[in-house]
């Protein structure tokens, strides 16, 4: 069975706890490795929601532009 996708804020969450780890030290070269895998999945997803959340707004905004009943 497939991982169900995090959301936005526990892809953030698990990302700040990938960081305070590998900041604190005491893992293991391979550990640190697959920590710092982790957490560029985690950077890439939170991206992925960051861009797709900038182009909802972008079309809100465009489709308030093109309203002419704000006029």
């Amino acid at each position: 069975m497939a991982e169900k996708e995090p959301t936005y804020e526990e892809a953030r969450e698990e990302l700040m706890q990938v960081v305070a780890q590998l900041e604190s030290g005491g893992t293991s070269l391979a550990d640190s490795m697959a920590l710092w895998q982790r957490g560029e999945r985690l950077a890439d997803l939170c991206q992925r929601f960051l861009d797709g959340a900038k182009e909802q707004v972008a079309k809100s905004r465009s489709a308030e532009d093109e309203d002419p009943e704000d006029d």
